[in-house]
């Protein structure tokens, strides 16, 4: 039996990497997704076109998650094709690594707001549309939050306001039965770590080589299934819990 059967999903930023991935996973077991980009139309929407294939439930939605007003449109879209939602997976991100002499405060806003602030704005509306029942809340940070590298002051900083705010979200959404939980991948080979020149580089291939499960970079279908845990009952006693998906990096 689909795991999610009758559910219904919100992932964002799920037009590539680990978001959609968790949207292919979640598909697969049953829940009917909205995946959220906020300029990837084409990789949404081919997200969407394999999930249909496959037999599933999805549709593309833009939204920049940073904004409220694209975020109640997204949750309003989501509602009048799917029905209402049930577990929401708030992975948009950024990032960019610089010096601490290089950050701009165009950076901290743009990291900050998509990162942390998003984060906020989408569960403050999911809460408006889970069922009495309650819902799952997925956050994704990095192990970065705990073991900063050099030059990720600022990203490193929004995925440390991540875990902390999750923890916070669990406390308060707990007695209304929604559980609130983090994923903390480490490094995975995604099309942002590839455009970055990340994979590859001296320092990726630092990480990889220290990474003890087998000495590489983890790959987006290895992120999801956790997400899809959390996502279901079978994580019904899980809240405030903080998962490192990263081959035994920290």
């Amino acid at each position: 039996m689909n795991k999610l059967a009758g559910k219904v999903a919100i992932v964002t930023g799920a037009s590539k990497g680990i978001g959609a991935a968790a949207a292919k996973a979640l598909a697969a077991e049953g829940a009917a997704v909205a995946v959220n980009y906020s300029s990837g139309k084409e990789g949404a929407e081919g997200i969407v076109a394999q999930i249909t294939r496959e037999g599933g439930k999805a549709i593309a939605i833009q939204a920049d998650v940073s904004k409220a007003s694209d975020v109640k449109r997204m949750f309003e879209a989501t509602k009048k094709a799917l029905g209402s939602v049930d577990v929401l997976v708030n992975n948009a991100g950024v990032f960019q690594f610089d010096s601490l002499e290089a950050i701009t405060e165009k950076e901290f806003h743009r990291e900050f707001d998509i990162n942390v602030l998003g984060t906020i704005l989408a569960t403050q509306e999911a809460l408006k549309y889970f069922p009495r029942t309650g819902g799952s809340i997925i956050n994704l940070s990095s192990i970065a939050s705990a073991n900063p590298v050099p030059n990720s002051t600022l990203y490193a900083g929004t995925k440390g306001a991540i875990d902390s705010i999750s923890m916070a979200m669990a406390k308060e959404l707990g007695p209304r039965n929604i559980r609130v939980n983090v994923v903390a991948p480490g490094l995975v080979d995604t099309e942002g770590n590839r455009g970055s020149g990340f994979v590859g580089s001296e320092a990726g291939n630092a990480g990889a080589a220290a990474t003890p499960l087998a000495a590489r970079f983890g790959r987006p279908e290895e992120i999801a299934p956790v997400i899809v845990f959390l996502a279901s009952d079978d994580s019904s006693w899980l809240t405030g819990e903080r998962i490192s998906a990263s081959g035994g990096l920290h």
